[in-house]
């Protein structure tokens, strides 16, 4: 036990600190709340802007999309810019419309400002800020401090950068955001609460309000969006399908198997968790590949002779012999009269079409000679003439107005989707209202003169540059100069072309565009998707899968010439090209990177030629006598305007415009009666020469019969248990000829053939 003085010792000092704390404690209270009360100031003394304060907040709210108070027509009477990208119009409507009534400096309390965004008032949008919350001090201070309009001499926001760029995630994990604003005069600010975030794929990783970025249980690639003010950033972050079992090293292809393309994606699946399926057998491939370049199925003596090859060069051979065939000129022709518009709504006589027949004998011969494909792009660019002499001329005869201009070439050629910002700032990019018109006035000199109306568009006019003409900007009255997206303007005389100058700007190597949009919708050709996808739709908040892969291939595009077939050439003959579509235990769900072959349907004019080949009946278009000649393919039409319903159930596209989604290849109920019920397929079912006939009159057994007509149909021989069904079906059957009928049938309406795969 302690002494007796020792306890006595310690009471004394005890009663001194007592008395002490006593009789410091309103000191320490007074300075404590002096403190608080000086930190409070501060915040309240921080001159808050309006641009970099205020505006940011509304965003964070909502208060300014295109839902509420930011769309065309406002919202209640109430309108501001959408996303607060005109901020002198916001200032106008907040502070000075209707006599200042939402701001109230005197009681900034009592703002309608502030009253209906805590539901204190009545609001359509329903409450959005809490009392004396962060956001709500930020508009409580702006209005006591005046509510000062946007401020000339304000710091500039330049940019904004996230602390953590490209991350690798377990499945249900989180991180959080840090968003830092960087503004003139060097000066940075954390606007984490402050800025706006959205996921590219939520089922993969979502993100909340804060920047809380939280994985799902799932693997995969995704992008966060940040955005403060009129600046983005993105976060990519990869999250590992395999959770358990990491695949192993024998499970990827060995350096000497894939090519320097496949290097990016084998290092892709490798971080991913993922495993390659294994490579396709020969019959798949054949049926594969020449679908894929020739729009064609392959014969049954291609199929023969193919699978009888024992060359290990014979998939590369494959792919050379395809690419100098007419049919891969063809088909391609197709795709490209698809993205420009090559389009004939509305013509009824043979001269009438003759224009649109042109551009599409034109397109079709370009690739047959492998046209270089900045020379593809420069001649339509720049066309002027008649259709006669120059059919690439045509192009303007269907897309005639600004907005065509600005938008079909931006989406064909750029891989940007601009049309937003023909109205108001671009939600998810950097183009402004001003680089759209400023692209638009490099055509401003585009005229036409001669030619004749028809129902939709003029027949035989001559495109020419007229000495003047001008655009403006409709909402500032600017006038513009032509410049192109992403380009300096351009300052040139009334005797050059402006157009001429856009080429040679777009065709250029340094243009950060133009060769990635071209390998990236090859790649989404091949592989069913692209590298990004959609495929024309280019932006910082839809990051390439593989951005290392996709800089690879635009390189090697640029420094090749534009060698459209060598670009082919790359794709087809890649390791990754050659898997099968048979998902493994690791890339089931794979739908980014290409660890499996992706299956697409046939296009309707594939679609409905490959029906015709193995029922070996020609389809007959309508168009009167001698319009379209005999036997000729669904994939040669030269527009969209000739009739036929099967075509159009399965997603022809009206080529209203540049984008590849037009063509659809969703399944509808449509098409299943098509295949029942329309009158060219039954007409080629029933045909006296065709195919279905000879099955019914010949000397072969059904077992010979069945073989043949798998490698016809589906490109390979039947299985053993294929086999047994079908000819106990046709066994069965009391005609022949019907049961071979309905037996083709059968096989042309299932997934496999409708299916490249």
């Amino acid at each position: 036990m302690l002494s007796l003085n020792h306890n006595l010792k310690f009471l004394r000092w005890y009663k001194l600190v007592v008395c002490l704390t006593l009789f410091m404690m309103p000191v320490l209270n007074a300075d404590l709340q002096g403190a608080e009360k000086s930190t409070q100031s501060k915040q309240k003394d921080r001159k808050v802007y309006f641009l970099t304060d205020v505006v940011p907040v509304l965003t964070k709210l909502s208060c300014n999309s295109g839902g509420c108070h930011g769309k065309s027509s406002g919202q209640n009477g109430f309108k501001i810019s959408l996303l607060g990208f005109d901020p002198e119009m916001d200032y106008s409507a907040i502070a000075l419309e209707s006599r200042g009534r939402r701001i109230f400096p005197a009681d900034p309390d009592q703002s309608l400002l502030l009253s209906k965004a805590i539901g204190r008032v009545p609001h359509g949008g329903g409450k959005q800020l809490e009392y004396d919350s962060a956001d709500y001090k930020v508009l409580r201070n702006w209005i006591e401090q005046g509510a000062p309009g946007p401020d000339p001499d304000a710091p500039v926001l330049l940019s904004i950068s996230l602390a953590r760029q490209d991350r690798v995630l377990k499945q249900n994990t989180s991180v959080k955001l840090q968003v830092v604003a960087h503004f003139t005069g060097g000066t940075q600010r954390d606007v984490s609460r402050q800025a706006v975030y959205e996921s590219n794929y939520p089922e993969i990783a979502n993100v909340d309000e804060e920047g809380l970025v939280t994985t799902q249980s799932r693997g995969g690639l995704f992008a966060v969006m940040a955005r403060f003010g009129d600046k983005i950033a993105v976060f990519q972050g990869v999250v590992p399908y395999q959770t358990i079992k990491i695949p192993h090293e024998e499970e990827y292809p060995s350096s000497q198997e894939f090519t320097k393309v496949d290097r990016h994606l084998v290092r892709q699946w490798k971080k991913l968790g993922i495993a390659p399926s294994p490579q396709t057998d020969a019959a798949t491939f054949i049926r594969r590949v020449t679908l894929d370049i020739c729009g064609t199925l392959p014969t049954a003596d291609e199929v023969t002779d193919y699978l009888a090859d024992q060359r290990s060069d014979k998939r590369r051979r494959l792919i050379d012999r395809l690419l100098e065939r007419p049919e891969y000129a063809s088909y391609f022709a197709l795709k490209w009269a698809d993205i420009l518009q090559n389009r004939g709504s509305g013509y009824s006589t043979r001269k009438q079409r003759s224009g649109t027949m042109l551009f599409s004998s034109w397109i079709r011969d370009s690739i047959l000679s492998n046209k270089p494909y900045d020379r593809f792009v420069s001649e339509i660019l720049t066309a002027s003439g008649s259709q006669a002499e120059n059919p690439a001329a045509i192009w303007y005869r269907s897309v005639r107005t600004t907005p065509g201009y600005v938008e079909s070439i931006a989406q064909s050629f750029l891989g940007v989707r601009i049309q937003c910002a023909q109205c108001h700032h671009h939600p998810a990019e950097r183009w402004s209202e001003d680089d759209y018109y400023s692209f638009a006035a490099v055509f401003s000199r585009v005229g036409r003169k001669g030619g004749f109306a028809d129902a939709e568009v003029p027949t035989d006019e001559i495109i020419y540059l007229k000495n003047e003409g001008e655009v403006r900007n409709p909402r500032t009255r600017k006038l513009m100069q032509p410049r192109p997206l992403g380009g300096p303007d351009f300052t040139i005389s009334r005797f050059e072309d402006p157009r001429h100058r856009l080429a040679k700007w777009m065709t250029s190597p340094e243009n950060p565009f133009f060769a990635r949009t071209m390998v990236n919708r090859m790649w989404g050709h091949f592989f069913g998707r692209g590298i990004i996808h959609p495929i024309d739709d280019a932006r910082s908040t839809n990051p390439p899968t593989n951005p290392a892969l996709i800089d690879e291939l635009a390189h090697d595009f640029a420094a090749n010439g534009y060698d459209v077939k060598g670009l082919i050439r790359v794709i087809t003959n890649s390791y990754a090209y050659h898997l099968s579509s048979v998902p493994n235990k690791t890339n089931t769900e794979d739908t980014q990177c290409f660890a499996r072959y992706y299956p697409k349907r046939l296009s309707a004019e594939v679609l409905l030629d490959g029906i015709s080949q193995v029922l070996d009946v020609p389809t007959i278009f309508p168009g009167g006598p001698g319009q379209f000649p005999e036997g000729m393919r669904a994939v040669n039409l030269p527009d969209e305007n000739v009739r036929l319903n099967f075509l159009d159930a399965f997603g022809r596209p009206s080529r209203t415009s540049a984008c590849e989604c037009e063509r659809t290849d969703a399944p509808a109920l449509s098409q299943a009666l098509e295949l029942v019920n329309s009158k060219e397929i039954q007409r080629k079912m029933t045909d006296q020469n065709g195919y279905i006939e000879r099955l019914g009159t010949n000397t072969k057994t059904h077992s010979e019969n069945v073989r043949a007509i798998f490698l016809r149909t589906l490109s390979r021989t039947p299985r053993a248990a294929e086999e047994k069904i079908a000819v106990e079906y046709l066994k069965a059957e009391q005609s022949r000829q019907e049961g071979y009928r309905s037996f083709l049938w059968a096989l042309l309406a299932t997934n496999e053939f409708m299916m490249n795969h």
